[in-house]
């Protein structure tokens, strides 16, 4: 059996410079997931023309449109560059360059060229979980994360509170706290 070797992070996304190339469909829908997700992101896109709807999700953000063709002049400054383009050659160059200046690239429907996917995601308050299908299937990680979508309950971030005001509250070193609150929590994974 394949395994997904990937290693999930969650990124302050409002601490670092991202790029996005290109204007489209498929930029919309990269800065739409990123957005929703980390709505004070803070994003650059370059492209010589936009769609309407790309313009109107970046109305809704911190996100700064150039309108002109890439060059490696934009990756400055930059932590995180996505290319989305309908320009295989253009991606593939943005992929180089970025390998070149040690920026993370996602090159947008092509595993090969990611040093990183942008999975599904759920968000109830405090609580995310981000889904991977190791850039196999986006539409298992879209169905996974309407299931969990349905199954966390809306008032998670109610226990995530409390768990958080308790936790404060534990005696003793960190081994003994860990101890205690996962002794206090195992009633919510217990199979009936």
């Amino acid at each position: 059996m394949e395994r997904n070797n990937l290693y999930p992070i969650f990124l302050k996304a409002k601490n670092l410079n991202v790029l996005i190339v290109g204007g489209g469909h498929v930029a919309e829908e990269k800065l739409t997931f990123l957005l929703k997700s980390s709505p004070d992101a803070n994003v650059t896109m370059v492209a010589p023309l936009y769609r309407d709807g790309t313009i109107a999700v970046a109305n809704t953000g911190h996100v700064t449109r150039v309108d002109d063709t890439y060059n490696d002049g934009y990756l400055k400054g930059h932590h995180i560059v996505i290319a989305t383009t309908d320009n295989p050659d253009v991606n593939m160059k943005i992929y180089q360059d970025c390998r070149s200046q040690n920026k993370l690239v996602n090159v947008a429907d092509n595993p090969p060229y990611c040093d990183f996917y942008m999975g599904g995601i759920v968000t109830k308050g405090n609580v995310k979980v981000a889904i991977s299908t190791n850039g196999q299937s986006p539409t298992t990680a879209k169905r996974l994360r309407q299931f969990f979508e349905d199954v966390i309950p809306e008032n998670i971030d109610d226990l995530v509170k409390n768990l958080n005001i308790y936790r404060k509250t534990i005696k003793g070193d960190f081994e003994q706290k860990v101890e205690k609150l996962n002794e206090f929590t195992k009633g919510l994974v217990e199979k009936i």
